[in-house]
């Protein structure tokens, strides 16, 4: 199946084509972090103003994160709405990339859309990109963390305010770090 038609099929939440891609909730928090990424924060809490690349290729990725963390943080791919316990996470900390650790977006932005992904209405200045997405022909705004270019998600203009934005994101591509 054509990766449009299922990423269509699935956001419709139709069909279950690719089984892996719907792992339980304990399997997606295995393997995320592992101690290289733990070097990679401690760089950034030494020196937070620089915010230096993570590079490393297709295999290095493929060893450092789950199946369906790499699918989606280096394949551009989209995990099954409902299935992230980040939805229900309300303590107040941050919510850091999966494959980097590079804090995204802060507790206090964060809201329940009713859409099945973690929502945030705003994000830590500096700390992402966007590219225009056709994958689904319709153009969406797509967002990378800045560090590791690693897909969290898009963002879309019905969010609350004070922004008005909703940066819809995939857990998977994230972790949480308790305040």
């Amino acid at each position: 199946m054509k990766r449009r038609n299922m990423l269509l099929l699935s956001a419709l939440g139709i069909g279950s084509g690719a089984g892996w891609l719907h792992a339980s909730n304990e399997e997606k928090t295995d393997k995320i972090m592992t101690d290289s990424t733990q070097d990679i924060l401690s760089d950034l809490e030494a020196n937070p103003k620089t915010i230096e690349p993570v590079k490393l290729n297709r295999e290095q990725w493929a060893n450092r994160l789950s199946r369906e963390a790499f699918y989606v943080l280096r394949e551009e791919g989209t995990e099954r709405p409902f299935t992230s316990p980040l939805n229900d996470e309300k303590r107040d900390g941050e919510f850091a990339c999966a494959g980097c650790g590079l804090a995204l977006f802060t507790s206090d932005t964060k809201f329940d859309s009713g859409t099945g992904w973690p929502s945030f209405y705003d994000t830590i200045e500096g700390r992402i990109e966007t590219k225009t997405d056709f994958k689904l022909i319709i153009p969406r705004t797509e967002y990378h963390c800045i560090r590791c270019g690693g897909h969290q998600g898009h963002v879309f203009k019905d969010g609350p305010q004070p922004t008005g934005l909703r940066y819809c994101n995939n857990g998977v591509a994230l972790t949480f770090i308790p305040a």
